[in-house]
């Protein structure tokens, strides 16, 4: 089973609230998840995770679970993640001889 560390949506009709989850890369985004992490406010002014659960975002993490770009630069700002984000090769920029 592939696990993804995503957000779930929550709240009211234009007024969003995410929790971070640990969940199958499978599953839909409200679908059942494994663990919840952690919350995420868009509306507040400090745009930082809440309630955070540190020791099982790092728990997650070593069982290889990949986090999504969002939870990527959010948890770098926390200070839990710090790996860099994994490089990509553009084709175009190559030359071939």
């Amino acid at each position: 089973m592939s696990v993804k560390i995503r957000f779930k949506r929550m709240g009211m009709p234009k007024q969003p609230y995410y929790r971070l989850v640990a969940i199958d890369s499978r599953s839909a985004r409200d679908a059942q998840e494994l663990e919840t992490l952690g919350d995420y406010n868009p509306r507040d002014k400090n745009r930082t995770l809440n309630n955070l659960k540190q020791e099982r975002v790092k728990y997650w993490l070593s069982c290889g679970a990949q986090p999504s770009e969002t939870v990527r630069e959010l948890l770098a700002g926390s200070g839990v993640f710090s790996e860099p984000k994994p490089q990509t090769s553009d084709k175009s920029s190559q030359k071939t001889a």
